[in-house]
């Protein structure tokens, strides 16, 4: 599976937000997602074995946490993009301080 293949899934991205603040449990990844807990599981597996996060036993509980070197491909993925996006907004200024 890519990593566009696991981040199209809107509920997978908001999970990954999630974590973005720090480690969390399925149950807070649920609450803060609005999904059921089991849902929560499947998506959670997925993103581990795509590995985009990784979890941690402590004591019962099982903690997620992210894994940002996958999401790094994302990034690289982006760049030329982003500074299409940057020459386009550097001519808008310009553009626009030649009206004031």
């Amino acid at each position: 599976m890519t990593p566009f293949d696991v981040v199209v899934e809107p509920a997978r991205r908001d999970l990954l937000d999630a974590l973005v603040g720090g480690p969390k449990a399925v149950g807070e990844l649920a609450a803060a997602a609005g999904l059921s807990q089991p849902n929560t599981s499947r998506h959670l597996r997925i993103l581990r074995e795509a590995g985009f996060v990784d979890r941690e036993p402590v004591g019962r509980r099982r903690l997620y946490h992210l894994r940002p070197q996958r999401l790094a491909e994302l990034d690289a993925w982006l760049t030329p993009y982003r500074e299409l996006w940057r020459s386009s907004l550097d001519a808008l200024e310009r553009r626009l301080d030649e009206r004031t």
